[in-house]
Order: structure tokens, then C-alpha cells, then sequence
């Protein structure tokens, strides 16, 4: 099953990191956060990708481009130019497809323009700035019970500032970053079937405000609810926050060895 990535936005709320690099490919520990997310997947045996790319896209296609050559030790020849790599094993067997959807084209219209690689069967879509947890398999199970065109993962996600709970002016319990006690948002990691390309019509589609309100108003949408971890990286804070974890040993979104 295709996985595809959204990764053609600019991360505005990023800029100090963005202006030289498109978000996804924004670094915890020493890795993009994209190949974090492309770990998860191939964990559950999912290892075909299509990445949607727009704004600064030749990073991207660089990354991988290089990405062998990068993780492998390798002998050079100065005069010939001739290499040899070793100790490739250790690099990923993944199948990536890079394809430019255009700098200002709606999250529905991109995948609108995947669509001549998408058409053959159901397959899985996410945001390139998410991390999460989730079982994929159960996922995917739960999105075939019902039937449906579409089946976005449901999250509840960390509050931005401390909970604080009250008694008279005594704080009782402090809890840095609770999860929000109600209320569940688009946490992406979604399955869909080829049919939800007929949803999407227009480069300036959104995939939130137009194509899944559409989807939902057929009855053609449901919700798998994920309450394990989740986290955007929307905000240096976000990303610092990440990075911790990462280098703590902490990263729960770390589901591969």
C-alpha cells in the first residue's frame, strides 16, 4: 500500500529554520523529521512512498538522491572519480516517488495531482510534520470494518501551556503539557480508497476544509481514535521538545529499532 506524504508547505510558524529548508525536512536528532515518519511506516511493512512536493522541493530530491550514498562507508578513486560503496545493507529498502505538485497548490489539490499513482487501490496519507505512535494495522483494520472511503486517525494533543488544578489559592496538581480532556482533531495518518480522488477537483482544494467536509457530509469519513502519542511540529518550541526526547532515549514515536 502507497503511503503518501504531504511535504510541499512552508512551515511558516518555522521561518528561522524554513527559510533555508522545506518543514519536512527540518532535523530531530540528525535525521528529517520526514524519514522519522517514514520509519514508523516501513515498521508496519509499509515502504512505497509518494512525497508531494512544493516549496523548496530540490532539498527533498536531494536528500534522497544522496541518501545511499550518505549512509554507506565508500572508497573514492580522486583521479577517475570512481567509487564503491560499502556496507550498503545498512540503507533502507524503500521505493520513493518525488513529485512536484506545485508551490502554492491547496493540501487537496496536491493529492489530486498524485492521483495517476494512486488509482490502483486504497492507500495512506499523512502531513510531513506529524509524529505519532499509532498502530498502523490497527488503522487499516478498523478503516475496512466500516466500509468507508476514508478514515482519518482522531488525536488528542498536548496542551501548549501547564494545567493547573485549584484549590481556593493553593495549586493542588500541576501538569506540564495534560492532554486536552475533550475534544479530538485531524491528527492525519488516514486511509484512503481511490475513490476519494473523485472528492478533489481543483488545485486550490484544501484536503481539511474542502475535501474531508465533503467526504463527511456523504457519510463517507470515520474516525479511528488514537490515544497514544501524537505531535506536530509546528513551532520551534515543538521541535525543541522533540529533539529532547529524541536524544533522551525518550522518543515514543520510535516504534523501529
Amino acid at each position: 500500500m502507497k503511503v503518501v506524504i504531504l511535504a510541499g508547505g512552508r512551515g511558516s510558524r518555522l521561518a528561522e529554520l524554513t527559510e533555508v529548508l522545506p518543514k519536512p525536512m527540518v532535523q530531530i536528532g540528525d535525521r528529517p523529521v520526514l524519514w522519522h515518519i517514514m520509519k514508523h511506516y516501513a515498521q508496519f511493512g509499509h515502504d512505497e512512498f509518494v512525497l508531494a512536493l512544493g516549496y523548496k522541493g530540490h532539498v527533498i530530491k536531494k536528500f534522497f538522491l544522496n541518501y545511499q550514498l550518505l549512509s554507506a562507508s565508500l572508497s573514492v578513486d580522486l583521479k577517475t572519480g570512481a567509487r564503491d560503496l560499502h556496507d550498503t545493507s545498512e540503507c533502507e529498502d524503500w521505493k520513493v516517488h518525488l513529485v512536484e505538485t506545485g508551490l502554492s497548490t491547496g493540501t487537496g489539490g496536491r493529492v489530486h495531482r498524485l492521483a495517476p499513482l494512486l488509482r490502483q487501490g486504497p492507500f495512506m496519507l499523512t502531513y510531513g510534520d506529524g509524529v505519532s505512535n499509532v498502530n498502523l494495522e490497527q488503522l487499516l483494520a478498523a478503516h475496512r470494518r466500516t466500509g468507508r472511503l476514508a478514515t482519518v486517525t482522531a488525536v488528542r494533543p498536548p496542551a501548549r501551556f501547564g494545567g493547573l488544578k485549584l484549590d481556593g489559592d493553593a495549586v493542588v496538581e500541576f501538569t506540564e503539557k495534560p492532554q486536552i480532556g475533550e475534544g479530538w482533531i485531524n491528527g492525519g495518518f488516514m486511509v484512503f480508497e481511490p475513490g476519494v480522488l473523485d472528492y478533489m477537483d481543483d488545485a486550490t482544494d484544501s484536503l481539511e476544509v474542502d475535501v474531508l467536509e465533503r467526504l463527511a457530509r456523504d457519510g463517507q469519513l470515520s474516525v479511528y481514535r488514537h490515544d497514544g502519542f501524537w505531535q506536530c511540529m509546528d513551532t520551534l518550541r515543538d521541535r525543541s521538545m522533540l529533539e529532547e526526547h529524541w536524544n533522551n532515549g525518550k522518543a515514543e514515536w520510535k516504534t523501529w529499532r
